[in-house]
């Protein structure tokens, strides 16, 4: 498990060292805005670039053994905003919300379920957020004591969004308990509006995109047309994304603007289930080669009640994360199908941009015909089964991570307080960041033991060196020792100092940040030293 620590205290600690800092702060925030420190940057940076590098540049092989095709894309943030209309957004992507007078807290009307209990003389219910399961569980003990060891003769599960007003007036608020005090369900658009042009009007209006997947959907052709890639293929693509959250909470996690890192992969529908599997199975192992610990990452298929309607399958990564009792989504896998591009097929106009024609499959089948023009071919009048064996729409499987979350889950993984002498070999607390070495900000830190003799500039010199391979830090002022808890506290992996020895040998002292061992080894080897610890697992 992740460190149990205060979250308002931990966001102190990330301001402090300069990970992450409430946006505005001068003027009082803005809730649901992050800003990340020098510090903070390096990290997120980091995170972007191993989750490019390990599934665009170099992706392991498919699930026979194949070599995977990726690319990349950076679409725009604003879009016609027909795209958001054939993706279902524009009218679907909103949330019926519901307050309670009594408490003022504000719900996702959908989320709040209802468990009648009934019995032969009485009846009672539960209500809760989350899944059925989640809110029986929540709740145990409270069935247990109402039911008092009877059996009970009927149980009904309900959604409060189909409830009518009567059947309202007897709920209970899931927070604070108040019966009759939830509001109706009022729908409310997750979609952040702006104009575009000089004039302020209905023509004018566009919207800060909710997600980066539908620049991927409608590039898909341009894709195709300029880079010759056959089926199956991906298109990543990191960027940011708004969201028009009712209730900001949790520090970053749930935040208004975010960045994503997502892909879309498309294959035959008819191995798109075997695709569907190895991202899922691949996304997981990604983190845990992360130092996400494997017992923090909890894999959750989605029940028939909680998917997308465009889905045929998903599977939420969650990571437990130190503010919750419950694991919280990190990425999801899904299976779209072919939603996306038979929406934008239907609504542009367009269809044959979207349909895919496996040319491979058309000339392995030439001596079968008697032309070698599809189009000839299609006057012939083929069933629809002998198309589809030529030209057919993809399905698409989506890994679609947060970037910011798993920045978060970084850095509740790498939070620690340990016992450690200092310099009189009397024991204190340390706090220090965990990093791995492959995601840390400063990648080492080099120190002269003391400013003379000529080892301050022997520690420049080393510090030069280094600098255009990586992220180093120069540090010459205080105690060594203090100097060591500022970096522990970093997350920098090794320190490095020069000493009276290295004016004698050429060797330096590398001191591992969490076991504290330090090994001498000659300045001709650290930069090996440092590339064997940043190379992905």
């Amino acid at each position: 498990m992740p460190t149990k620590i205060d979250m308002a205290r931990f966001a102190k600690f990330c301001k402090d060292m300069g990970f992450i800092y409430q946006s505005s702060e001068i003027y009082g925030g803005i809730n649901g805005f992050w800003d990340y420190g020098p510090l903070g940057v390096e990290l997120k940076k980091n995170i972007k670039d191993a989750w490019w590098q390990d599934m665009v540049r170099n992706p392991p092989p498919g699930p026979d053994g194949q070599e995977i095709r990726m690319v990349g894309l950076d679409c725009a943030i604003i879009m016609n905003p027909k795209v958001w209309v054939a993706s279902g957004h524009a009218g679907g992507f909103q949330d019926p919300m519901t307050a309670c007078k009594a408490c003022k807290g504000l719900f996702r009307a959908d989320q709040i379920k209802i468990i009648h209990f009934m019995f032969t003389d009485f009846d009672f219910h539960v209500t809760g957020i989350g899944s059925f399961e989640q809110v029986q569980e929540a709740n145990a003990s409270q069935i247990k004591k109402l039911s008092k060891g009877r059996e009970w003769t009927t149980i009904q599960k309900t959604e409060f969004v189909k409830q009518g007003e009567e059947q309202r007036a007897k709920m209970k608020c899931p927070a604070c308990g108040e019966i009759g005090t939830l509001s109706e369900p009022r729908a409310f658009n997750l979609m952040n509006e702006t104009n575009i042009g000089a004039a302020v009007d209905s023509s004018s209006k566009a919207y800060l995109r909710p997600e980066t997947a539908q620049g991927i959907f409608v590039n898909y052709r341009n894709v195709l047309d300029s880079t010759r890639l056959k089926l199956p293929f991906g298109i990543a693509q990191t960027g940011k994304a708004f969201r028009n959250e009712i209730n900001p909470r949790n520090f970053t996690f749930r935040s208004r603007e975010f960045e994503q890192m997502e892909i879309e992969f498309f294959c035959h529908p008819s191995e798109s289930m075997k695709w569907y599997e190895y991202w899922r199975d691949l996304r997981k192992r990604w983190y845990s080669t992360l130092g996400i610990k494997s017992d923090n990452l909890k894999p959750r298929e989605q029940g028939k009640d909680e998917l997308a309607h465009y889905s045929i399958g998903t599977t939420d990564i969650e990571y437990m994360f130190p503010f919750s009792d419950e694991p919280q989504e990190l990425e999801g896998v899904a299976h779209r199908g072919s939603f996306d591009l038979d929406a934008h097929a239907k609504m542009s106009g367009m269809a044959e941009k979207f349909a895919y024609f496996d040319e491979d499959k058309w000339n392995s089948d030439a001596a079968t015909r008697t032309t070698n023009s599809f189009k000839e071919w299609m006057k012939s009048n083929p069933t629809a089964e002998a198309i589809a064996k030529y030209q057919f729409t993809p399905h698409v499987i989506e890994p679609s991570a947060g970037a910011d979350r798993f920045t978060l889950a970084v850095l509740c993984e790498a939070y620690t307080e340990d016992r450690v002498p200092d310099a009189n070999g009397k024991e204190e607390t340390r706090v220090l960041m965990k990093f791995h070495p492959r995601l840390a900000p400063i990648k080492c830190a080099i120190f002269p033991l003391v400013n003379k003799d000529g080892m301050p500039e022997k520690a420049m010199a080393l510090y030069r060196s280094l600098k255009p391979h990586f992220n180093v830090f120069f540090d010459d002022k205080g105690a060594v020792g203090r100097r060591y808890r500022r970096q522990d506290e970093a997350g920098t992996p090794f320190c490095i100092t020069i000493d009276g020895t290295t004016l004698v040998d050429d060797t330096v002292t590398i001191r591992d940040r969490d076991t504290l061992k330090q090994d001498r080894v000659k300045i001709s080897e650290v930069k090996t030293v440092i590339e064997k610890a940043l190379s992905p697992a």
